[in-house]
């Protein structure tokens, strides 16, 4: 049986490597890994050109973490602590995830892949969550993965890959959602309110999580993706 594919968006930034300095298309290979762990084919998709028109010839869909979305999608001014804003990443993904949701792709949401799902369906960013929350545990320090536990709801997606168990995951994100979308369900919160996962109603698949399952031990939520895509090849009877 063939791997399913599944497109994975990227970073476009300035980079070092071997005896290069310049900007790159770039993804951190844990990404990469997870998929291919869960059986899996991964394509990087850069922000370029109209990625939307490569939705029919993939099997899903992640959208991975990275910088701020341009708060001007959701009416607002950028707060002081809003950076790394690229608009021509927003646009890039912005389409992608619109044809993606219109073509009932398999979809799993990363970080900045969450966050683009609720403003793409008229949701809501805070801009600044240690402002909220009054703590920055879930983006300790550059750089480091803040571990905070979640807690699944039961009968969702999310609880299916992970149980409804409290369960550690690595963070690494200073926003989060504010107004949750109309058609989105939470399936996840932390100790302190923050949403930390929702899944579109309306989909057949289409998870999204504020945390970085690509950094954990457990494949589960990229495992759950992969057995969702449709199938690529039929057996004979």
């Amino acid at each position: 049986m063939q791997r399913p594919v599944i497109g994975i968006t990227s970073y476009v930034e300035p980079a070092k490597f071997t005896v290069w300095d310049m900007t790159v298309a770039l993804l951190p290979y844990m990404y990469v890994e997870q998929v291919v762990r869960a059986g899996g084919q991964p394509i990087v998709l850069p922000p370029a050109g109209e990625p939307a028109q490569v939705v029919g010839r993939l099997d899903g869909l992640i959208l991975a973490g990275g910088g701020d979305v341009d708060p001007a999608r959701y009416g607002q001014e950028p707060g002081d602590q809003t950076g790394y804003i690229r608009k021509f990443r927003d646009e890039a993904e912005f389409g992608l995830i619109a044809a993606a949701l219109d073509a009932g792709l398999p979809y799993l949401g990363i970080c900045r892949g969450l966050q683009v799902l609720n403003v793409a369906l008229g949701g809501t960013l805070h801009q600044h969550l240690p402002d909220v929350v009054g703590h920055t545990g879930h983006s300790p320090a550059p750089g480091r993965f803040g571990p905070l536990p979640v807690t699944p709801v039961p009968g969702s997606r999310l609880a299916k890959a992970l149980g409804t168990e409290p369960v550690t995951v690595p963070h690494y994100h200073h926003q989060a959602i504010d107004r949750l979308a109309d058609g989105l369900t939470v399936t996840a919160t932390a100790g302190d309110g923050t949403i930390e996962a929702v899944e579109l109603d309306s989909a057949p698949f289409a998870v999204a999580v504020q945390w970085h399952p690509e950094a954990a031990e457990d494949g589960a939520l990229f495992e759950a993706l992969v057995a969702a895509c449709r199938p690529v090849f039929t057996p004979p009877v």
